[in-house]
């Protein structure tokens, strides 16, 4: 085992275990989920203070593209799975030998490689926005003459939260106008070139979530209105403010992609909705996802412990609404050094906001944890959500907040 080590100490005898590769936000909740079940986590942590480290007993050091250390992660457990889409297709596939890994590398690589999946869904008859593979500059030029000369470039892998997308203008004369580093997007990306997409004049972003047991059974949420701000999920909304035909569709979109893709475990679909009412899709990612974290409060069965169920074919809970409404706004970044350093004043200011808090060091834009809350009014919900946020982040109570009021 590479530059690996053990931390921690055992489990109870009898538990079922899991294994997930990533020591992130995502890993600590399934952590929550594990304990009430009475299931075993180990995890691949980048470093044992991590957001899982922290929490998670018996961990494995070491990082997601080393074959030894997941190889030390799959043995003594049940399944194993992932929290981050970044870990080579050889190294899961090694793992397979050892464990179930769910979702499997033939499912994660559509996650993993936007053109792939890109391909696939067109092929299945899925809409998606109009797209291209492009190989170069010419390439390029021609996809955005296709696409009326405004686009978006994404780099095939390793995208996320508005990493490796940005819009590009085809200018006179044929030179292509971006702030992104193409050239060296390009270089990176090799034969497989990048991907240039329309640029959708949507409506509303929404997220599906679905979760699906090998033999096949899935469970549905409701679909889910995104905010982002520079890339990044803001906030979330359940239900989404959508037509019942709309969010109807959605399910049966990403019910349908599930199945073609044979996901294992938590399937996010994230897809625009235009003026038109059509829906097509944008990202997808096989893992708790962070438009679901709503579900921890807002849902009879978590994001999380359906993932759990799904990976060790358990049978799938209820994914019914505890509230008419549920809103999650994200921490991005504070002011403070350490969020939890505003919990007098946060708590006190809406009793009812549910706080999540992930351990990581501050950094300017960084998700360090997020607050949902769940009521029969939506604006009461959202301004109680973003407050208390606030709050977290250092910026203090609104005027005429009872905090502000003394």
């Amino acid at each position: 085992m590479s530059d690996s080590k053990v931390v921690g100490t055992g489990a109870a005898a009898g538990a079922p275990r899991i294994g997930v590769v990533g020591g992130g936000q995502l890993a600590r909740m399934m952590q929550e989920a594990a304990i009430a079940l009475g299931i075993e986590l180990r995890a691949l942590v980048e470093a044992p203070d991590g957001a899982t480290g922290q929490v998670v007993p018996l961990s494995v050091v070491g990082a997601a593209d080393d074959a030894d250390a997941v190889l030390a992660l799959a043995r003594g457990v049940d399944a194993v799975t992932v929290e981050h889409e970044h870990v080579p297709d050889e190294i899961l596939a090694a793992a397979a030998g050892v464990a179930p890994v769910r979702p499997g590398a033939s499912a994660l690589a559509f996650a993993q490689d936007k053109l792939l999946m890109r391909r696939s869904l067109t092929d299945a008859g899925i809409e998606c926005p109009r797209w291209f593979a492009a190989r170069n500059d010419e390439e390029i030029a021609s996809a955005l003459r296709e696409l009326g000369g405004w686009a978006v470039v994404k780099t095939p892998r390793d995208g996320y939260d508005g990493k490796g997308v940005a819009e590009i203008r085809l200018a006179p004369g044929g030179r292509c106008e971006t702030s992104a580093p193409v050239g060296q997007w390009l270089d990176a990306a090799g034969g497989e070139g990048l991907l240039i997409e329309e640029l959708v004049p949507f409506t509303c972003e929404i997220s599906q979530l679905v979760a699906r047991r090998p033999g096949g059974e899935i469970a549905s949420w409701c679909a889910v209105e995104t905010i982002q701000r520079g890339g990044v999920c803001a906030e979330t909304i359940a239900p989404a403010r959508v037509s019942s035909d709309v969010a109807g569709r959605a399910a049966d979109v990403a019910k349908a992609i599930a199945e073609e893709l044979g996901v294992v475990g938590m399937l996010a679909v994230e897809m625009f909705v235009d003026d038109a009412g059509r829906i097509l899709v944008n990202e997808l990612a096989m893992r708790p996802h962070n438009s679901g974290h709503w579900t921890i409060e807002g849902a009879v069965t978590s994001q999380f412990e359906q993932h759990l169920r799904a990976v060790l074919d358990l049978p799938l809970g209820s994914t019914d609404l505890l509230a008419p409404w549920a809103v999650m706004v994200n921490l991005l970044g504070s002011e403070l050094e350490d969020p939890r350093d505003a919990y007098p004043e946060a708590m006190a200011l809406h009793p009812s906001a549910k706080i999540h808090v992930y351990g990581k060091e501050v950094r300017p834009g960084r998700k360090l944890g997020h607050v949902t809350v769940c009521g029969d009014n939506l604006d009461a919900a959202r301004a109680q959500a973003r407050e208390t946020v606030e709050a977290l982040a250092g910026r203090g109570a609104p005027a005429g907040s009872p905090t502000a009021r003394g």
